[in-house]
């Protein structure tokens, strides 16, 4: 839930409700995390997490990302914006890791950080969770030092947190089971997980805790736009995975915009840079069908409602 969904009043509203909350860092600069963390703290004495981006991964093809932005002439003409540089970054990584420091908890995704890293915030007193999709990212997460693992199974919304070599296309629960084989931690449930029943689920099929994130975009504490709500409950959108909006894999509602760049190239973020003035301006008139609708594949359960609410239908 990285940008504008993910809210200070949403993390705070989650945990006292007796969840645990999480505000995202990702696409935000670092003092407005120091901000948003702040207002969690003030609203709520209750444990949160801070979710982060991993920075690295492989260097994209300058040739492709250039092809792709000339491919996206028509998109800058359509909402009277220019693109954005292409421009490479690490998403303020080392401000962002003094701010996890801080926090109970610290959730990794896009990678896992350096066992140095990891090791440093255990000492803080921050418990370390990092997103995996395949058992051999479990067994490297593990070998780094982390203390639970967020298996994200293929249904889930949003960007996939793979970090090995190429795309997994394994569903939540076999991933569950795999990864239960492979290392002996803690592991939290994501992916498509809507309802108590599919709480119930995943707690049987080994994991300790489930994460969801899809259920709470239209939570009245959210900060999720008016046209991505009303998307998210159209029984006419399904989901696919795409790369057209930030140049790495993530699952969202398809609209023209992803149906009509579906050979869009690896390049994150620079892809997500050209395409951030895109969205914005999308986002600005209302037109979901030039937003990044992240969702997963059990989209049309959610519904509008506090977040104490929908902490309260998730519990098994």
């Amino acid at each position: 839930m990285a940008g504008d969904p993910s809210t200070p009043g949403l993390a705070a509203a989650v945990s006292a409700a007796g969840g645990l909350g999480f505000l995202a860092a990702g696409y935000k600069p670092a003092e407005r995390v120091a901000a948003e963390l702040a207002a969690v703290r003030a609203a709520t004495d209750r444990p949160f997490g801070l979710n982060m981006f991993v920075p690295g991964g492989r260097p994209p093809d300058p040739a492709a990302v250039r092809a792709y932005r000339e491919s996206l002439a028509g998109e800058a003409a359509r909402y009277g914006v220019p693109l954005g540089e292409p421009r490479a970054d690490d998403d303020g990584w080392a401000a962002k890791l003094e701010l996890a420091a801080t926090v109970p908890v610290a959730s990794f995704t896009f990678g896992c950080p350096a066992a140095a890293d990891i090791a440093r915030l255990r000492r803080a007193g921050t418990l370390v969770l990092v997103t995996v999709t395949h058992p051999a990212e479990a067994v490297h997460a593990a070998d780094a030092g982390a203390d639970a693992l967020c298996v994200q199974g293929v249904e889930a919304g949003g960007h996939r947190g793979s970090f090995g070599e190429g795309l997994t296309d394994l569903a939540l629960l076999p991933l569950l089971t795999l990864v239960r084989a492979a290392v002996d931690l803690p592991l939290l449930a994501a992916g498509g997980i809507m309802t108590a029943a599919g709480v119930r689920a995943v707690l049987a099929a080994g994991a300790t805790a489930a994460q969801c994130g899809t259920a709470f975009l239209p939570a009245t504490e959210a900060g999720t736009p008016a046209a991505y709500r009303a998307a998210l409950t159209d029984p006419a959108r399904t989901t696919a995975l795409t790369r057209a909006f930030s140049g790495r894999w993530a699952r969202g509602l398809t609209n023209r915009f992803l149906l009509e760049h579906v050979g869009a190239p690896a390049g994150y973020p620079a892809i997500h840079h050209s395409t951030s003035p895109l969205r914005r301006a999308a986002a600005a008139a209302g037109d979901p069908e030039g937003m990044a609708l992240w969702a997963g594949q059990g989209h049309p359960l959610a519904h509008a409602a506090a977040a104490a609410d929908l902490v309260d239908e998730l519990t098994p």
